[in-house]
């Protein structure tokens, strides 16, 4: 993400010295945001399959902010289409998959089903004339984002991932703003540590099949990797090296606990971990973090929680020659749903590259198949 420092420091007294005013009043305003935006007059059309994940609700959130119309959702099991129509009362429940798909007023289609299923079915999505949105992984294989590229190419339909640590996390919105701005000069590395917490009662058994999942970093490093990428600036990137392994959960022997990895970027360098090791201590799942060095200054991101005391999350701490700042970001808008809805509309890429969704994915693929194997303990 290299850019001149021509005006950065108006930029930066803009963003930065306003930041106390903005943690009086930021999550009324986003608030007050969001609901204005939902009043707009829809502009699409979109309908959801595939329910499997709780992310499916954060994913509709975006689009209808952004100017969509829910029309229908489909998924087989009835607990999970009990939950969503509650939560959305005005889509209609189909009869199947095939309706949705018959459906030509529908212009783009929403999936967070079992890891697996998501490639198969937004390939389908595709080839009969609507834009996909997953969640990520948007793929288990490197043959599913083979075939994935290949269609998205033949169709020029919109295949996007939903990475939401970036997309729909203020805090690392307002860091690529920042970094755009040049306030810490050019990217050299990036950090991202994205632990979770195992509860393995809540978790439905798929959850625990390798060929569901895909693997831990398929799965939850595809975040970090998308970050990697759009911090450094990076369109060509290799895995230098990664690991996995299962190292305290033998009853669950296709499972994988913790993962990282070591990237190389035509802009930069990045190291990814991943875990499930978060203490039941801890306020939240996961003290998700980013770290963005630079040459004149770093950022890093607490995403949702501040162990030092602050409350609530999505801080942003940023070091430069000159002093240390936290940032209360709470205010700053997620433009991910609205420029989706726009790209439906105009064909255009300015909610993500479309080569940037497949590498993402291809960096997550490529760093679990080649991971060497951590003993258990």
């Amino acid at each position: 993400m290299k850019t001149s420092r021509r005006d950065r420091r108006e930029f930066l007294k803009s963003s930065l010295t306003t930041a106390a005013a903005m943690s009086l009043s930021s999550s009324s305003r986003a608030r007050a945001q969001e609901t204005r935006k939902q009043q707009l007059p829809p502009r699409i059309r979109f309908a959801a399959i595939g329910l499997n994940h709780a992310h499916i609700y954060g994913q509709v959130d975006a689009v209808i902010r952004g100017g969509g119309e829910l029309v229908s959702f489909f998924a087989k099991e009835p607990d999970l289409t009990a939950a969503f129509a509650k939560r959305f009362p005005t889509a209609r429940l189909a009869r199947s998959e095939r309706e949705i798909l018959d459906d030509r007023s529908i212009q783009l289609v929403a999936s967070a089903s079992i890891p697996n299923e998501r490639a198969p079915l937004g390939i389908e999505v595709m080839r009969r004339g609507k834009d996909f949105m997953s969640d990520k992984p948007g793929m288990t294989t490197l043959e599913q984002l083979a075939e994935a590229r290949r269609v998205q190419a033949e169709t020029k339909r919109i295949y996007s991932i939903l990475y939401s640590e970036r997309h729909e996390n203020r805090a690392t919105v307002k860091a690529g703003e920042l970094v755009k701005a040049g306030a810490i000069g050019d990217v050299i590395q990036t950090v991202g540590l994205g632990p979770h917490r195992m509860v393995p009662k809540t978790r439905p058994e798929w959850f625990f099949k390798h060929a569901c999942f895909g693997g831990i970093l398929c799965d939850i490093a595809s975040h970090q990797f998308d970050q990697f990428l759009f911090f450094t600036g990076s369109t060509q990137a290799e895995v230098v090296a990664s690991q996995v392994g299962n190292v305290h959960h033998p009853q669950y022997p296709e499972f994988e606990d913790f993962g990282d990895v070591m990237i190389r970027g035509d802009g930069g360098t990045g190291y990814v971990r991943v875990d499930w090791f978060t203490p039941d201590g801890l306020s939240t799942w996961g003290d998700g973090r980013l770290t963005i060095l630079g040459t004149d200054g770093f950022i890093e991101i607490r995403k949702y929680l501040d162990i030092a005391g602050r409350p609530g999350g999505d801080h942003l701490f940023l070091v430069d020659q000159k002093e240390t700042r936290h940032v209360d970001c709470s205010g700053t808008p997620m433009p991910y749903g609205e420029r989706l809805v726009d790209d439906v509309l105009n064909r255009t890429e300015t909610a993500m590259p479309q080569a940037h969704v497949f590498l993402a994915m291809e960096l997550a693929l490529l760093a679990q198949q080649r991971a060497q194997q951590l003993p258990g303990r």
